[in-house]
């Protein structure tokens, strides 16, 4: 079954209220009326009560029907029955009065022959216990009718009404949604080549701001993660075509013509080279990969983080005395997280600095214990990074310096970013400052998973 749209829901939600509302308002006033003439009636029967005991009281028995007669004869739509004490019927006024009336005291309604009435039961002499009864009827037919009428009329008007409010409901939502349709009609033209529409927020109601607001950033997100993916794309096809063609061009150098096995020997380690770089550069795709899908689980157990630093300062140590650069480490604190993955973090970043510090430069490892974190920073010395390259350091295969093209798996511009996940992972942050000559690497972890 197809589903109601949304103005139509809308539609039929303002028909409703309107006819709920009109139902209650006619209602309201039909009892009203009702009440109002049932009211007029009691003030009727009660002034006729009152002349009628009057023109009963001391007189003689012969003239009472003349009386009555006289008394009646100024009501058109009035009768009168008088029944004694004992049940005997006296008087009829007319020959039309039901044979059977209601005998409780006070005011009452009843049908008889297509006609409405309205019945007063009294006694005659109220201050006596014996005294014959007093039966007025008053017709109120055409009350009756002009009560049908309004009924008629107040289901008229409610149909009326709630059609009315539908079609009127139905205009207002369409034209209220009208900026939804705009929203859809952008989604619909939303493609790989036209990431960059937005809507008009200025346009928007209050109400649809936020969401177009919403809208837009996501769009703006979209577009940012697909730049992001084509150039991700083109620079795994750069990065391997460098290898790729290297082994074509050797492996056809090497069988163009017969050649001793120590030369077939020396081209196999060549391409095997190539084949560890490209295996290395697949692994840390594969690495970034996981790392994207929340599927990196680093083991938690207790670090010194001193200790480990040390170790990767003990390994560098050669590369740092051949390019004239000093290693120092100051600060210690603990912290639960993989001993393996945070290794290798801290290589990328102390690899990274020892690449670009120059003679006679120096590397500085500082670890700070603060209360809820523990904040570990690799700086280095030389020349500073401009302030627009640095939210890019950690994008993937991004390299600060454009000359530099080549290199091994590591230099492929994959360190940083393979770092910043291992530090996301253990759920911490990592960013980079450059200034005064240096260029610090900072990373916060939590002492706590």
């Amino acid at each position: 079954m197809r589903r109601l749209s949304l103005s139509s829901r809308l539609a039929l939600l303002f028909a409703a209220c309107t006819a709920v509302v009109s139902l209650f308002a006619g209602v309201l006033f039909s009892r009203a009326s009702e009440a109002h003439f049932i009211e007029l009636d009691q003030q009727l029967l009660d002034g006729k009560l009152i002349g009628l005991r009057r023109a009963l009281q001391d007189v003689q028995p012969a003239q009472r029907e003349a009386r009555l007669a006289d008394e009646l004869s100024r009501q058109a739509d009035l009768a009168l029955r008088i029944t004694g004490s004992d049940g005997q019927r006296w008087y009829d006024s007319s020959t039309q009065i039901p044979t059977e009336l209601p005998k409780q005291s006070g005011l009452s309604t009843i049908s008889h022959d297509g006609a409405d009435y309205r019945v007063l039961n009294a006694p005659l002499y109220p201050d006596k216990s014996d005294t014959p009864q007093l039966t007025l009827l008053l017709d109120i037919t055409h009350h009756q009718h002009f009560l049908q009428r309004m009924q008629h009329l107040i289901w008229l008007t409610v149909g009326l009404s709630a059609l009315a409010t539908a079609l009127l409901g139905a205009w207002a939502a369409r034209s209220g949604l009208r900026p939804l349709r705009r929203m859809s009609a952008v989604a619909r033209g939303i493609s790989a080549q036209s990431l960059n529409a937005r809507l008009p927020e200025a346009q928007m109601p209050p109400e649809l701001a936020e969401m177009a607001h919403s809208f837009n950033a996501m769009l703006g997100r979209l577009d940012d993660s697909f730049q992001r993916l084509s150039a991700f794309s083109a620079d795994i096809a750069h990065e391997l075509r460098t290898p790729l063609s290297n082994l074509l061009t050797h492996t056809q150098v090497t069988l163009t013509r017969p050649r001793p096995l120590e030369d077939y020997r020396e081209a196999l380690h060549s391409n095997l080279e190539e084949l560890r770089w490209m295996a290395q550069l697949v692994n840390d795709m594969l690495y970034l990969a996981k790392a994207d899908h929340g599927l990196l689980m680093p083991k938690r157990e207790a670090l010194e983080l001193a200790d480990e630093s040390d170790v990767l300062l003990e390994f560098f140590a050669p590369l740092a005395e051949d390019a004239g650069v000093t290693l120092s480490r100051e600060g210690h604190a603990r912290i639960e997280g993989d001993r393996s993955m945070l290794r290798r973090a801290l290589s990328n970043l102390l690899d990274n600095a020892l690449r670009f510090t120059p003679v006679a430069g120096s590397v500085r490892l500082s670890i700070v214990d603060q209360p809820h974190a523990v904040q570990v920073s690799v700086e280095n010395s030389g020349e500073e990074i401009s302030a627009e390259l640095l939210p890019r350091l950690f994008d993937r295969f991004y390299r600060a310096d454009p000359a530099r093209q080549e290199g091994s798996s590591e230099h492929a511009g994959l360190g940083l970013a393979i770092t910043q996940s291992i530090v996301r992972a253990h759920g911490g942050q990592i960013h980079c400052e450059s200034a005064a000559g240096w260029t610090r690497f900072v990373i916060e972890l939590p002492k706590e998973a």
